[in-house]
């Protein structure tokens, strides 16, 4: 097998590039993109197409999994759901035990967590299965395992610059490259991430742009890299105190391979967290619970403070569009990108993959590619229940920038309200609310009559109490010595 900045694709540019251009294109596939989405892409169009060849802007070293500069969130806290790992499982059979094998955890959220809500202390009940790891290591754990697929290959420190057409302007027939160069494909993959240019480049091509809703909390990101101290009596993994309207900062710690743990700390408008070293500790101390500050206030620290402020929800509308061009397909944060702090791109990023094969599993390429606008259609589906999730509860923040909530929203979310504070209290009730929050169980889950007959029976319990420090099956970390300093 080819390592990852193999270029093993004939030129298809020259003076005698068109006249081999349905040659090489027959049974060529081009995915833009070797992120989440676009490596899972790849490995599902390998089913169909005989080549695979993926187009990453980035170069993409051997070796030990290192930042790189098209993964922007890679330094910030990442969770992969239940129905992400068992897709991506299912997809790549082993890769789980892989992870694990690297350093990755695989937790219980609530159960292996401190985990304030805006209403109260979770308990320690069973939830959902999430996986934690650095998103470096998951981004190489998965591009190893798709590389071992012959089909496959990446041209690595490569970028597009726009869709080559057929004569009618109808079909994309390849994509070109920055250097000139064109590769003839059946079908183009756009998963470029919330870079794209694909509404300037369907422009190019005669097509209107497609309308956009989008909703800004104006959330902003600061992260840091600790040592794991040492602490016999932590019964827990991870640590989330999350933020309300009324105190809209929060932080999230969690255990990553290298026995570092990663804290991200995140607010809202005015209360976006700081970037200056002395000021990241003080504001852990300002969230509702000492719990965070407390675990990392003697903690040794590995890097400063990176910031991401990034993270409007933006929902391309190609599937609105009265004309879409064969030959091509947008996936991932590309068509719809999510506020990250609810933890869903990577699963969205499976889920559509999992729609996309379930679109080409009986289709020759001829066939995919003149089904481009329902494989649009059906893979941004993948991201209604997650946009739902994350536009309601950011549209609780008065800073959140997009179109007010409607009726049937309002009353979502003071149901929502009502669940939380249930699921705080009630293992039943905190199942099914895992079981939606990790895409695993359907939203309906939350409404069938037996669900709402339980949180309505709690109706008593306040939504948003005076909280603890601590919940009370876990207090605070043992004395330690000072805080010491890289």
């Amino acid at each position: 097998m080819d390592d990852d900045t193999t270029d093993n694709h004939p030129r298809t540019t020259g003076p005698h590039a068109e006249d081999h251009a349905e040659e090489h294109a027959g049974d060529h596939a081009v995915v833009l993109g070797a992120g989440m989405a676009g490596l899972l892409a790849a490995r599902v169009l390998a089913m169909r197409f005989s080549r695979v060849t993926v187009i990453e802007r980035d170069e993409l070293p051997d070796g030990e999994p290192v930042f790189r500069p098209g993964l922007p969130q890679t330094r910030h806290t990442h969770v992969l759901w239940a129905r992400g790992l068992d897709l991506i499982e299912l997809m790549l059979p082993g890769i789980t035990g892989k992870l694990l094998a690297a350093g990755a955890v695989l937790a219980d959220s609530p159960r292996d967590f401190l985990w304030l809500s805006p209403a109260d202390w979770f308990g320690p009940v069973a939830g959902a299965r999430v996986l934690l790891a650095s998103r470096e290591l998951l981004d190489s754990a998965v591009r190893r395992e798709v590389l071992r697929n012959p089909r496959v290959r990446i041209r690595a420190g490569r970028a597009a610059a726009g869709l080559v057409a057929g004569p009618d302007g109808r079909t994309v027939t390849g994509v070109e490259l920055r250097d000139g160069e064109r590769l003839a494909a059946r079908l183009v993959v756009d998963a470029t991430g919330r870079t794209s240019k694909a509404p300037a480049w369907l422009a190019a091509l005669g097509h209107p742009a497609p309308e956009v809703t989008r909703y800004d909390s104006h959330l902003g990101y600061s992260s840091r890299y600790f040592k794991i101290p040492e602490d016999p009596g932590r019964r827990w993994q991870g640590l989330y105190v999350q933020g309300r309207p009324d105190l809209p900062r929060g932080g999230v710690l969690m255990p990553l391979d290298g026995n570092r743990w990663l804290v991200t700390l995140v607010g809202n408008g005015e209360h976006a967290p700081p970037v200056r070293e002395e000021e990241f500790l003080p504001f852990a101390g300002s969230l509702r619970s000492p719990a965070l500050y407390d675990a990392i206030r003697d903690a040794v620290p590995l890097s400063s403070p990176t910031a991401f402020r990034n993270t409007a929800n933006e929902w391309r509308h190609y599937e609105r569009l009265e004309r879409w061009p064969a030959g091509f397909v947008v996936l991932g944060d590309a068509a719809c990108r999510f506020n990250p702090v609810y933890g869903h791109g990577m699963t969205v990023a499976a889920l559509a993959a999992e729609a996309l094969a379930k679109e080409i599993r009986t289709l020759d390429p001829e066939r995919i590619a003149a089904a481009s606008r329902r494989i649009q259609r059906r893979t941004l589906a993948a991201a209604a229940v997650p946009w739902q999730i994350a536009t309601s509860e950011d549209m609780r923040y008065p800073v959140t920038e997009g179109p007010p909530p409607d009726r049937a929203t309002r009353i979502l979310q003071r149901y929502m309200s009502r669940v939380m504070a249930g699921a705080n209290t009630d293992p039943a009730i905190a199942a099914r609310f895992f079981g939606v929050l990790s895409l695993t169980s359907p939203p309906g889950t939350l409404l069938d009559p037996v669900t709402m007959l339980r949180v309505l029976s709690k109706r008593h319990l306040p939504a948003g109490p005076e909280s603890t420090a601590y919940p009370a099956h876990h207090g605070p970390p043992a004395q330690r010595g000072a805080r010491r300093t890289v």
